[in-house]
């Protein structure tokens, strides 16, 4: 399948203080691609080079004409319990995933209205259209924002960190729900949890200011050792774990 994107020689950079460097990445339509590294290694940056929030210094990268002409990329960023203190529904929250495709005067439609509803009742959030954030429980609030970043059929969908805020009655719905959505888009999911992601996603990038493709959804200590990435994995009761060693 051709590529969405292609990173070709990337670096970037927050004035001096240089995040990426040379960055060689390509993205297909069916990658399901765990984004994994330690914390300022180069995660979220990595995520705003692709929706163009931050310029690359030198390099670069290269868009599908499908995807640029669909603006099909849906982003579920961080969220934080700051988020919810809107007096704004869930189905208003949904509808503003559309808002990319609108010019300043439009109007949300019938049809817009209908396709948020079906995405609500989708991940199950039927019952609460209505229901303003400060309402939701935290893995309610994570399906309406993945609504909001679904709701435009992206090709493209990426995650920053999503299951920081998934309570854990939801975290295998919400994983077996991305399963679902990676038959019709690919998808980029920064996490800082190898051993949770590693059941559900297809392969590895592992950043610290560089990248290093796995090509597979198995990741050893050696691998990580030898990447420069140390990741700190924090579990609990008898889920099987390993702690890993300090890097400099």
């Amino acid at each position: 399948m051709d590529f969405l994107f292609e990173m070709n020689s990337i670096s970037a950079a927050y004035g001096t203080n240089m995040v990426l460097q040379d960055i060689n990445f390509k993205v297909t339509g069916n990658d399901f691609v765990g984004v994994i590294g330690p914390n300022g290694g180069g995660k979220t940056t990595l995520l705003k080079v692709i929706l163009g929030l931050l310029k690359p210094v030198s390099g670069e990268i290269v868009f599908n004409n499908e995807l640029i002409q669909s603006y099909s990329i849906g982003y579920l960023p961080q969220i934080s319990t700051g988020d919810v203190n809107y007096p704004v529904t869930v189905t208003d929250v949904v509808l503003s995933g559309l808002m990319m495709r609108k010019n300043i005067i439009s109007r949300m439609t019938q049809a817009d209205k209908r396709k948020a509803g079906n995405v609500i009742s989708e991940l199950g959030l039927s019952g609460l259209s209505a229901a303003t954030l400060n309402e939701l429980s935290g893995g309610q609030m994570q399906r309406v924002f993945l609504a909001r970043a679904i709701i435009g059929d992206p090709k493209l969908l990426l995650l920053d960190e999503p299951g920081n805020f998934v309570d854990s009655t939801f975290e295998n719905d919400f994983y077996e729900k991305l399963r679902e959505l990676n038959k019709r888009m690919a998808i980029l999911m920064v996490s800082h949890d190898v051993g949770t992601i590693s059941a559900h996603i297809k392969s590895f990038a592992c950043i610290n200011r560089k990248l290093h493709y796995h090509p597979s959804h198995e990741i050893t200590n050696d691998d990580l050792l030898a990447y420069g990435c140390p990741i700190q994995v924090l579990t609990h009761g008898d889920i099987p774990h390993t702690v890993l060693k300090t890097h400099k």
